[in-house]
């Protein structure tokens, strides 16, 4: 734990898995990252009661991806924990919420960027109808944005990659 009472994130244990999807194995999470392990994440798509969709701008002391625009609150999933309990858990501690209905599982995909970085993205959508308030540590900036805003916020912000290739692939499902 650090001063503040938080653990370092680099120090928290995932699994690491195959090209299916099956536990091979466990990892400090900064390890998994130097070492480029596939390991499992969980993206939610939160949407307010107007059907808004929660964007925010990453920190710039986030391992991965700082500073970047996303769609999805989520992250890694820890070890021995199910996608769906850590969809909840990542939900509520990004959108600084409790109570947070479960998320809905949409499909899961592998993300691999050819550069050592492969994840197995696990994604979801939730209603989020209460006050957020998220982490200072994680968001930089958030925001509710119309979808029409979003798209076309696409094309102007830069976003973290994986949660592109996941919004892109939920939009060709949704048709």
């Amino acid at each position: 734990m650090n001063a503040a009472g938080h653990t370092n994130p680099a120090d928290e244990i995932l699994d690491i898995v195959d090209e299916h999807d099956r536990v091979i194995g466990r990892s400090p999470r900064g390890e998994a990252y130097a070492r480029g392990l596939r390991h499992r994440c969980v993206f939610v798509q939160a949407r307010d009661a107007e059907g808004r969709v929660f964007v925010h701008r990453r920190t710039p002391t986030k391992l991965v991806f700082p500073s970047l625009y996303d769609m999805f609150v989520g992250g890694v999933v820890g070890a021995g924990e199910g996608y769906d309990e850590a969809a909840l858990r990542e939900a509520e501690e990004e959108l600084g919420v409790t109570g947070l209905p479960r998320p809905e599982y949409l499909f899961k995909f592998l993300y691999d960027d050819g550069a050592g970085r492969s994840w197995w993205s696990a994604v979801y959508e939730v209603r989020c109808e209460l006050p957020v308030r998220p982490q200072a540590e994680e968001v930089a900036w958030h925001g509710f944005l119309p979808q029409a805003e979003l798209d076309r916020r696409l094309t102007e912000w830069e976003w973290v990659p994986d949660g592109l290739a996941a919004y892109e692939r939920l939009r060709a499902r949704r048709g």
